[in-house]
């Protein structure tokens, strides 16, 4: 049985590092999460050692998972951030994460948002639109303050993967089309207490097949010479992330020696720092989604295996069709039954895997959803009122809760009834 790297059977037993999945079940009720350190430690040091040979600053996708223990581990190895809002900026600051080593992107900037960026002094905004230019422009002259921008270029590069995550194109919201951005930057330079300092570029997630990135990056390189000529000072380029991850048990994970090689292939004749935002390929495989079988219900042409996690909690296979292993906790039984795999919520979309084969299964028998570690928690909700799974960390023979489980109470006092309905 192939299993992620962390993620190991010992006497039948499925453990994170040294700590067996049943032991933390037995303190902490399903569902919750569960996340390796020395996986999420790994994969960044991979990232750290196959771009060695070339300047470059790894900023962590922080809308991949945003929670403070996370951060704080990357932020411990030397990351920087690549965040999306006011909150995730506020999130990396709060673990440690210098400013300095922040890339603001998004293409729906607020004035609030920008404002604590500038207050902040960030790294770099990525921006996306004329009119975010213009709004960085002006509130930066009233605080005299010269943020470095980089714009983000649309390739029109096909992702080869889901169109929900592909953002590369002509016909996605994001980025500035190649075709018009020479004359965008132009109008960027013209700016005043602007700074063109870069290039920007992100085609998509979960990018499996380098050669899309070959062909954005080599774009890119034409782009960056055509500004450099017209007079313009780039000295970095932002690749963005979209690595992928080995979701299946076909799959093969990309590999960061070969995306790097590409990498400095196509850029590093340009004389820029690189910046590498990934997310995904350094939390994705470190986290499991833990839950408990509640039923195993028979029906007229199959059998579901209800559990007690559901798409409020993992929304990816409901959203995405995503595939996700899903592996026994114990793996000491031999007969194997086909099942639907389903959760409690009130939708026929909550559905994790039709006529999956698993190890034939009983009410209270642990599952693992593998690959959760990215794109989980982060796209949660408490639809139905259920509470939120909470979140471990396991490192070596050690485990701690690093966001605990809201009560009922807790949940229903987010809601404020006005004075005119009280009695």
């Amino acid at each position: 049985m192939k299993t992620k790297s962390h993620i190991s059977y010992f006497d039948n037993q499925m453990h994170i590092e040294n700590v067996s999945v049943e032991s933390i079940a037995k303190d902490i009720p399903t569902p919750f999460y569960c996340y390796s350190y020395s996986a999420i430690k790994a994969a960044y040091l991979e990232y750290e050692a196959a771009f060695s040979e070339l300047d470059t600053m790894i900023c962590y996708a922080v809308k991949a998972n945003s929670n403070q223990a996370i951060l704080k581990t990357l932020s411990d190895l030397g990351a920087g951030a690549d965040v999306v809002s006011e909150g995730e900026i506020r999130r990396a600051l709060s673990a440690g994460i210098p400013a300095n080593k922040i890339v603001f992107s998004g293409v729906a900037k607020t004035e609030a948002e920008i404002t604590l960026a500038l207050d902040n002094d960030i790294f770099q905004f990525n921006v996306e639109s004329e009119p975010e230019l213009l709004l960085i422009s002006q509130i930066a002259a009233t605080k005299n303050k010269f943020p470095a921008i980089s714009i983000r270029i649309n390739p029109n590069v096909c992702a080869k993967t889901h169109e929900k995550i592909t953002t590369g194109k002509s016909e996605n919201k994001f980025g500035i089309p190649i075709a018009k951005a020479r004359e965008v930057y132009r109008y960027a330079a013209s700016l005043p207490n602007i700074v063109v300092q870069g290039v920007d570029v992100h085609i998509g997630s979960q990018l499996i097949d380098l050669v899309p990135f070959e062909e954005a990056f080599n774009k890119v390189a034409e782009f960056v010479t055509i500004l450099k000529n017209d007079g313009h000072k780039i000295s970095i380029i932002d690749i963005g992330g979209g690595l992928g991850i080995d979701y299946s048990e076909d799959e093969i994970e990309p590999d960061k020696n070969a995306y790097a090689t590409i990498v400095k292939h196509c850029l590093s004749h340009l004389d820029c720092k690189i910046i590498i935002e990934p997310g995904r390929s350094i939390v994705g495989n470190a986290g499991i989604l833990v839950s408990s079988v509640v039923y195993v219900k028979k029906g007229e042409e199959r059998q579901f295996l209800i559990l007690d996690a559901g798409m409020n909690d993992l929304i990816r296979p409901s959203m995405y069709d995503a595939y996700h292993q899903i592996k026994p906790v114990n793996n000491s039984v031999t007969e194997v039954s086909h099942y639907d795999i389903v959760g409690p919520v009130c939708e026929t979309g909550d559905t994790f895997s039709k006529n999956r084969e698993l190890p034939t299964a009983k009410a209270g028998d642990l599952i693992g959803i593998l690959s959760c570690g990215a794109y989980g928690t982060v796209m949660s909700s408490t639809y139905n009122t259920r509470l939120n799974a909470p979140e471990i960390m396991v490192n070596d023979k050690k485990f701690a809760v690093i966001k605990p489980r809201l009560s009922y109470e807790e949940v229903i006092a987010q809601d404020i009834i006005p004075d005119w309905l009280l009695k």
